[in-house]
């Protein structure tokens, strides 16, 4: 029998509003409606389905206020993590939303009504409070806390929602199973006894071991429940951990284990948010949830020290487990023993004993430079999945960004890269170059500061595809600011290589060189905002290569260029 709900009923709204959602769809469409943003929607769609009971809406000020103060809802259930629905009040007021106010919340991906809210209550949160309540520190290296400050609108708007959509997914459909669902299937497996285990990374054989072990303590089957929403930024996208978790489930001993996908958006809140996800896993059906050394942990604080401790969250849960009704699985990291191949808990393994371990960082380099990876760590089959997913740097695409004063030598340079690359084989080249950019891509654009970055924007768009799909992108424009400059970087950096060139030849051999004469025109007065004359260049400060074409020749320049490139593995066999 699955275990009960959080407060002993699922608040599954879509079934509540079922007999009304014909009326609740025709007024969802007479509504002001607000578009969600990517968190918005993973807390809604888990506030509708029940995975968030006993809530049945966004929290109005009382409910916040008494979560961040002390982990729990104004009627004394436990709830660790505050779900709120932010609004900019300038919105608001253009929306003319107020106490009472009904609102339609719409899908930000295909702009379908979701869910009307009634309005109860309209706050100004203080983010300072809740990032030392909640989080442990007012830190910003915190992902949670930069995004409370950089990403959170001024007002939260409280109120009881209901259901009119479900989300539409077009990815992993039939393991996207929500509360009623799972406990259906627990039912129909006949399944009593149910470990649930969270992850937001790649399982390899440690994690199998792992669970394997919690099933046999507790004599339970296992629910390895992936979180597929926002994750930790930098992690692992959920299309290949999902492929990942297909690989592995047919290790598992026939009819132990099953797949479900769970669609949370993470905080990385350590303590309160293990507590949280213990409290979602009760909801999902789960007797026993698996909580092991740094659970949801978000690495270093802005002092280079960890935010929590490894097993802070174990303790924090324990705390409240005769109250949470769900039995805790404590774990410590497992180890694996090569002279008995087997994995074991690091606190039993005997001493002197060898044992061998393989950090997220290692098999991060392992799989950036081709370096094998063990039989003993991981499966063929997830290691297969992993390269597809993260190809060696050889396999890697890169931008090459020149920047550089009108008649520099940049476009000589880049053609000549061009070339050389096209010689080195291995990937397609494409050429990039100011005035090409300008003719077809920003011919409606002239030479504004606002003007020049939506351009140099483009190109770092372009760049950034065509890096992502393996290329070697060569960019030539001016680009004579450096903001525009380091979002392109932030941009290409994401999908691959880049290398920021400066090519600093100085403004009396530009003009000389300038066989067109625009320069003496811009100095006569008869063009006006003319970079390097009456518009300011910003010289790059630290470019991985400085160059000038009055002291370098042209073939030495690019042979600089290939250099760093292999220096980093994206060209040459090693």
């Amino acid at each position: 029998m699955a275990n009960s709900p959080h407060g002993g009923i699922l608040k599954d709204l879509y079934v509540r509003d079922e007999p009304i959602q014909a009326s609740l769809q025709a007024e969802a469409e007479t509504l002001p409606y607000v578009t969600l943003t990517e968190r918005q929607l993973c807390d809604l769609e888990l506030i509708l389905n029940g995975g968030f009971s006993p809530l049945d809406g966004f929290l109005t000020q009382a409910e916040y206020t008494s979560v961040v103060e002390t982990l729990r809802l104004p009627d004394g259930a436990l709830w660790a993590i505050p779900i709120y629905l932010d609004i900019a009040r300038s919105e608001l007021d253009k929306l003319g939303v107020s106490t009472g106010s009904r609102l339609t919340l719409r899908d930000p991906r295909d702009d379908q009504p979701l869910a009307i809210i009634t309005v109860s209550d309209l706050y100004t949160p203080d983010f300072a409070n809740e990032a030392e309540k909640v989080y442990g520190a007012n830190d910003q290296a915190h992902p949670a806390v930069h995004y409370l400050f950089n990403n959170t609108r001024d007002t939260f708007v409280g109120g009881k929602l209901q259901a009119v959509n479900a989300p539409q997914h077009y990815d992993y459909v039939a393991i996207r199973r929500n509360p009623t669902e799972v406990r259906a299937l627990f039912k129909k497996l006949n399944w009593t006894r149910v470990v649930a285990f969270q992850t937001r990374n790649p399982m390899h054989r440690a994690h199998r071991e792992l669970t394997v072990r919690a099933a046999r303590m507790r004599h339970a089957n296992v629910l390895i429940q992936p979180v597929v929403g926002l994750t930790k930024p930098g992690d692992i996208d959920h299309f290949t951990r999902v492929r990942v978790y297909q690989a592995i489930m047919p290790k598992y001993p026939n009819g132990m284990a099953q797949l479900s996908l769970l669609p949370l958006a993470m905080r990385m809140g350590g303590p309160r948010e293990a507590l949280w996800h213990a409290i979602i896993r009760k909801n999902f059906g789960a007797t026993h949830f698996i909580i092991g050394r740094d659970h949801a942990g978000p690495g270093t604080n802005s002092q280079g020290q960890d935010f929590y401790g490894p097993y802070e969250a174990q303790d924090l849960v324990l705390k409240y487990k005769d109250e949470l009704d769900i039995e805790v699985v404590p774990f410590q990291m497992l180890t694996y023993l090569p002279d008995t191949d087997e994995y074991m808990p690091i606190n039993e393994v005997p001493k002197e004993t060898k044992t061998l371990n393989i950090s997220g960082t290692e098999l991060r380099r392992r799989l950036k430079t081709g370096a094998p990876i063990p039989e003993w760590f991981s499966y063929p089959e997830v290691v297969r999945i992993l390269r597809e997913a993260n190809p060696p740097r050889d396999k890697q695409g890169f931008t090459v960004f020149l920047t550089g004063l009108h008649a520099s030598g940049k476009e000589a340079i880049a053609r000549a890269l061009q070339v050389a690359l096209n010689q080195e084989g291995g990937r397609s080249v494409s050429l990039l170059l100011g005035e090409t950019i300008r003719q077809e891509l920003s011919s409606e654009l002239g030479y504004t500061k606002r003007e020049r970055n939506i351009n140099v924007a483009r190109i770092g768009f372009v760049a950034a595809e065509l890096t992502r799909a393996g290329a070697a992108c060569i960019a030539a424009p001016i680009a004579p600011y450096d903001e525009a400059r380091q979002l392109v970087r932030q941009q290409v950096d994401k999908t691959g290589g880049f290398y920021l060139v400066h090519v600093a030849t100085p403004l009396d051999a530009c003009i000389k060189n300038d066989r067109a004469g625009v320069y003496q025109r811009a100095i006569n007065g008869e063009i006006k905002g003319f970079t390097g004359i009456d518009d300011v260049y910003e010289a790059p400060e630290n470019p991985d290569l400085s160059a000038d074409i009055t002291k370098t020749s042209i073939s030495q320049i690019v042979h600089e260029i290939i250099l760093l490139l292999e220096r980093d593995g994206y060209i040459g066999d090693r």
